[in-house]
């Protein structure tokens, strides 16, 4: 079975995914197979060379695919602007810009976190599946939720750790590990319908669907990537307000 993913899958290791390399990702794949899905050389709706001509754009090479600086959207993309009912409005009635989902074969929305000691990481012994829980300190968020999730992706050399944040439910009833404190460092999802353009660079203030507060959050784009499902997006040097 991972074989055969290994031969579908393009080999360039470009991360968009969301795991380094394709044999990482390869090796998901063998338990979940709906992650395919995940690899934009695959999709039939990623930009091709023919698109981005006929849009004005410098014409890609063929050994550039793993380039996400596509012109198009560097400008910019539309999200039914102005045509939804959604208020944009958070619990306690600030203006936001979008709300942001989690990837649908995903348990909940990806958060990039470090704790505030990253040594915890390989003290704890953290591994991908792990259930989790800590709490978003200071200047990176302030929230005053424990939050609860699952590891998708550990670093022990730097401590940093990418999880789905599911709630309390699992570690009830499966047990945890504590990281403590830890900083936001940003958060990857969909965005499916949009108040305002989304532009690369530019700083949005967007409300996590799944935000137990319902509060805005706010943040910097800088990754824009079109799906099946919606656009894809991470949004760093988060705070909350």
């Amino acid at each position: 079975m991972q074989h055969l993913h290994e031969m579908k899958l393009p080999g360039l290791n470009c991360g968009l995914c969301g795991y380094r390399t394709c044999g990482e990702f390869a090796a998901q794949l063998a338990q979940s197979p709906a992650l395919i899905r995940r690899c934009v050389h695959l999709s039939k709706d990623r930009f091709t060379d023919s698109s981005a001509s006929s849009s004005g754009s410098a014409e890609c090479s063929s050994a550039s695919l793993s380039c996400t600086g596509c012109t198009r959207a560097a400008e910019g993309v539309s999200l039914n602007l102005g045509a939804s009912p959604i208020p944009w409005l958070d619990s306690l009635g600030r203006e936001f810009d979008f709300y942001l989902e989690h990837f649908p074969e995903e348990p909940g929305p990806r958060e990039i976190i470090l704790p505030h000691n990253p040594m915890i990481t390989r003290e704890l012994e953290v591994r991908v599946g792990d259930t989790l829980i800590g709490r978003p300190l200071g200047m990176s968020c302030g929230c005053p939720i424990t939050h609860c999730g699952v590891a998708m992706n550990v670093e022990p050399r730097t401590g940093v750790i990418v999880w789905c944040v599911t709630g309390p439910l699992g570690p009830r009833q499966k047990g945890y590990k504590d990281l403590g404190y830890y900083s936001a460092e940003g958060y990857e999802g969909l965005v499916k319908e949009a108040r305002a353009e989304l532009k690369i660079g530019r700083r949005y203030f967007f409300q996590p669907r799944m935000c137990m507060l319902q509060w805005r959050h706010s943040g910097l784009l800088n990754y824009l990537n079109r799906s099946s499902e919606g656009w894809q997006v991470r949004l760093e040097g988060l705070w909350i307000g």
